[in-house]
């Protein structure tokens, strides 16, 4: 019976806690728009664009010019 002493104040600080969490999500616009998540998984838009890398020219040299590149024989 003396452990109801230490769970009741436990879990009125928790359920504190949980309303405190729903009031802010509420407050920042958490809850807002709830249907575009949902349907953009349906929408087919090409992937976009990786910025994390340079494109190859058509010769495949990524824009390196002669003086870049080593020879076979390891001349520059």
């Amino acid at each position: 019976m003396n452990i109801l002493l230490a769970l009741v104040p436990i879990s009125l600080i928790l359920l504190g806690l949980a309303i405190y969490a729903f009031v802010w999500a509420v407050r920042n616009g958490q809850y807002d728009d709830l249907d575009t998540p949902a349907l953009d998984i349906l929408v087919d838009r090409p992937p976009e664009a990786s910025f994390d890398r340079e494109p190859a020219n058509n010769d495949g040299t990524n824009g390196e010019t002669g003086a870049d590149r080593n020879d076979s024989d390891g001349h520059a």
